[in-house]
């Protein structure tokens, strides 16, 4: 069966050539210049969103088409070529766009792109304003100009320029560049190879890159997880590298491995990033219900506390604002330091880690032992909407006498640990996550969800 295409507070997400095409795409262009135009009624002039892509062969097909929808609207367009999603957010704000676009599908395998979009904040739209896009598109509600109001599209390449600089203002540059550290960094042939080398360049390392050419072609699965860095790992032991890097295609996450190439989770990445910035100014911490409780664990020795949101990171950046977050992301590997843009970013990511590395004088292995350790267990598994709401009502049956939060699917805290279970943006599957102190107590909770899809899935 074919999947349905996916919309969602994360955008459009589908498959190239079975539900997500250059009509479709045109389309969502034409939806998302109809909704700016609504939204910036009041603003005199020629508006203007700027548009980046990853590396995906299906990527400049789709640009073309968001491009055409957007000019049909009377939009101007920026062209900012393939750039990282948190590049294009970084140039949002940076050219005074109302909006932006970036044709990525994240961490999703090859066959599938997306359609991403930020507003002129650099952030992704409410849930309230996804739901208006959405309407529109459903709806085919465009509002379309004459021949001589149409939009016209122009070409920038200064977003590596422009987001490098920024986070070289929140480090100390110098510092790092003492240690000379040697860096291993897989970029999964994705967008974050062309930029990342130029920021650890700028930082004095000696980098040793694999799979840095931006061909789309992935040189292996592309969400970064132990079982899809094992070259990473076997590249930082061969070349005595001080620390690996693997970055998602859009290179908005980013998953650590320690000197003796190990891979250490993607949780570690926000928790060692947060080590650091509560380590000069406490304060609070900004993380999704899925992140491991090491952040609290963290925020908890620098007498600071942890808001909980529903993940996305806009929903995370959204409590940033509200309560004045000095760091926040998500468990996945993203970082979000509003001093450089208020999404996940893995250069932000990167380069605290390294000033954490160089200022502590400690390996990153060391430090990653000094936060207390969780067994994590994520899967996710395919099911249809009537059974995930079936799965959802039964667990909770089941954790009856759990803490339970619902503002994003089902969290069960427990004593001994919590399972989150909830229905992803970008993919049509459950997502099960469960954290505890030892694998043996996770496993109780891990049986128990694979009970509850045995009686829903068969």
């Amino acid at each position: 069966m074919s999947e349905e295409l996916i919309i969602s507070v994360s955008g459009v997400r589908g498959i190239i050539g079975q539900n997500l095409t250059a009509s479709i795409a045109a389309e969502y262009g034409s939806t998302f210049g109809t909704f700016l135009k609504k939204r910036c009624a009041d603003n005199a002039g020629r508006l203007s969103v700027c548009i980046g892509r990853d590396s995906r062969p299906s990527g400049q097909m789709l640009q073309s088409a968001v491009c055409a929808g957007l000019c049909a609207t009377g939009m101007n367009v920026i062209d900012l070529g393939i750039a990282t999603t948190p590049g294009v957010s970084v140039m949002v704000r940076e050219l005074g766009c109302v909006g932006g676009v970036i044709i990525t599908a994240s961490h999703n395998p090859i066959q599938y792109n997306g359609i991403k979009m930020l507003l002129s904040s650099g952030i992704a739209p409410s849930d309230d304003d996804a739901g208006r896009i959405k309407r529109l598109f459903l709806d085919k509600q465009f509002s379309l100009v004459a021949s001589h109001n149409c939009g016209r599209a122009k070409s920038n390449a200064q977003t590596d320029n422009v987001h490098i600089a920024k986070v070289l203002a929140i480090t100390n540059k110098n510092e790092i560049m003492a240690k000379k550290f040697k860096v291993v960094l897989d970029s999964v042939n994705g967008a974050g190879g062309r930029v990342t080398k130029k920021l650890l360049s700028e930082f004095g390392c000696d980098v040793f890159a694999i799979n840095d050419e931006p061909t789309g072609l992935f040189a292996h699965e592309p969400e970064p997880t132990a079982e899809n860095l094992k070259d990473l790992c076997e590249a930082v032991k061969a070349e005595g590298a001080d620390i690996g890097f693997g970055q998602d295609p859009d290179a908005d996450r980013v998953a650590v491995v320690d000197e003796t190439g190990t891979y250490i989770s993607e949780e570690y990445t926000l928790a060692l990033s947060t080590m650091y910035i509560l380590s000069k100014n406490p304060g609070t911490v900004a993380a999704n219900l899925s992140t491991s409780r090491m952040i609290d664990d963290v925020a908890g020795k620098h007498k600071s506390k942890v808001i909980r949101t529903p993940v996305g990171e806009a929903n995370v950046a959204a409590a940033m604002l509200q309560y004045n977050c000095i760091i926040g992301g998500e468990g996945n590997g993203g970082v979000i330091d509003l001093r450089v843009v208020p999404v996940r970013d893995s250069l932000v990511g990167i380069a605290l880690i390294l000033q954490l590395m160089a200022e502590t004088g400690k390996t990153v292995g060391q430090l990653a032992s000094e936060i207390s350790g969780y067994y994590m267990h994520k899967e996710k598994f395919a099911a249809e909407k009537s059974q995930s709401q079936q799965i959802m009502d039964l667990a909770k049956k089941t954790f009856s006498e759990a803490k339970l939060d619902t503002s994003d699917g089902c969290r069960f805290d427990f004593d001994d640990g919590w399972l989150h279970l909830r229905v992803s943006n970008t993919e049509p599957v459950i997502r099960a996550i469960v954290e505890a102190k030892d694998q043996s107590t996770a496993q109780k909770y891990i049986d128990a969800v694979l009970d509850m899809r045995k009686k829903v899935l068969g």
